[in-house]
């Protein structure tokens, strides 16, 4: 991406452990520390990590020698980089897109997939296990104008009678209504033995009203239907948003605070930025900045607290990622509102409906709270449940 280059490979999001202690960053070969690449690649992993786990990689980054600074540190693990915002956004754009790609159809248990399976460099220079490679660069700060502030939620459907779910009552100007459970266009497997056409097969049964009960060319999918749907609304709900321009939001009364020099400066100098971002703050006094507006669609929010926020981001990082991490959290309480419930008896075409959904959705493998959507049991390891062949 411009002047970086990113290579590596990074772990599936089921490898996370409790510590940071297998992640690696090289910058043009030298092993690094540094807190703005840690912070991109914990930014990529947002959505996808249950709880504080932690992600396991390996970084290589290669960028011109006079854009680093590698003097900071006596050992020189610690390096400095002329511009840390590209750098940041090259490092947490590469992880999105490989992280985007559902692993659905590999041949091992997501839980014992190898974590670094090299394969060929893809449309960004980053080897990755065949679940994570990277698909079509997708902006970092395309963001919608605005959705109803306080969307009524709809009921949870508990008769078990409904053919289909009910439609999620948000919806963003202009863009289609996102279906929970769509009917594939293309034809289901008529029988088990076609089933192996779908990476996650074909659907058998529901089972306790909460998860589905798949079968496919490796064995069992077992499903938490709530958890995959919740994940399938959310990113509808993204895409949508993705592309359109910021609105910004005036406020009657602007928000004044008591700011520090640097939070005055880059107010300064980041004008423009701001202005992209929905937001603008001016100088009200030299010692104190006013809030003017924010972005429509986060103007029940604290303004104060988001503009700090930004300009902290915006005085090392990408600031759009505050503005995104706001937004996204948004969206995942309506996706969370909005996604078929448990107790809701699906029918086999629904459920088969959903499986498809799942295989084409980016990060479909997590739910939006980073918790896992499906799980594959392979024969052998059935059989070995019943000790067959022994």
């Amino acid at each position: 991406r411009g002047a970086v280059r990113v290579e590596g490979r990074a772990g599936i999001p089921d490898a996370a452990r409790s510590r940071g202690d297998q992640q690696f960053f090289y910058v043009n070969g030298r092993f690094v520390r540094d807190k703005v690449l840690s912070h991109a690649v914990r930014s990529a992993y947002e959505d996808v990590l249950h709880g504080q786990r932690q992600p396991v990689f390996a970084l290589y980054l290669t960028i011109d020698p006079a854009r680093v600074d590698v003097n900071v540190h006596p050992t020189k693990i610690e390096v400095r980089f002329r511009d840390g915002r590209e750098v940041h956004q090259a490092v947490r754009q590469a992880i999105e897109n490989a992280l985007a790609v559902p692993r659905a159809g590999e041949t091992a248990t997501p839980a014992a997939t190898p974590l670094f399976t090299s394969t060929a460099p893809r449309s960004m220079p980053v080897w990755t296990q065949p679940a994570i490679h990277f698909a079509a660069e997708r902006g970092p700060g395309d963001l919608a104008a605005m959705w109803p502030a306080s969307p009524a939620m709809p009921a949870a459907d508990t008769t078990g009678e409904a053919a289909t779910a009910g439609a999620p009552a948000w919806h963003i100007a202009g863009a289609p209504m996102p279906s929970p459970l769509q009917t594939p266009v293309s034809p289901q497997p008529a029988d088990a033995d076609t089933a192996a056409v779908w990476p996650l097969g074909r659907a058998l049964a529901q089972l306790q009203g909460i998860y589905i009960l798949a079968e496919n060319a490796q064995g069992l999918v077992i499903v938490d239907m709530h958890a995959a749907h919740e994940r399938i609304v959310y990113e509808r709900l993204k895409t949508q948003l993705d592309g359109a321009a910021i609105g910004s939001q005036p406020l009657l009364i602007p928000a004044t605070f008591a700011a520090t020099p640097q939070e005055v400066a880059t107010a300064e100098a980041c004008t423009a930025v701001l202005t992209a971002l929905g937001m603008e703050i001016t100088p009200f006094s030299p010692r104190t900045l006013a809030v003017r507006a924010v972005p429509g669609t986060l103007a029940d929010g604290d303004p104060v607290e988001l503009a700090r926020s930004v300009l902290a981001e915006l005085a090392q990082h990408d600031a759009s990622t505050v503005v995104q991490r706001a937004q996204n959290e948004l969206l995942s309480t309506m996706a969370c509102h909005g996604a078929v419930r448990a107790n809701r008896k699906l029918t086999l075409d629904e459920m088969n409906g959903l499986l498809r959904q799942m295989e084409a959705t980016e990060r479909s493998d997590q739910c939006n709270h980073g918790r896992p959507t499906w799980r594959q049991l392979s024969i052998r390891e059935l059989d070995g449940l019943f000790l067959r062949g022994r």
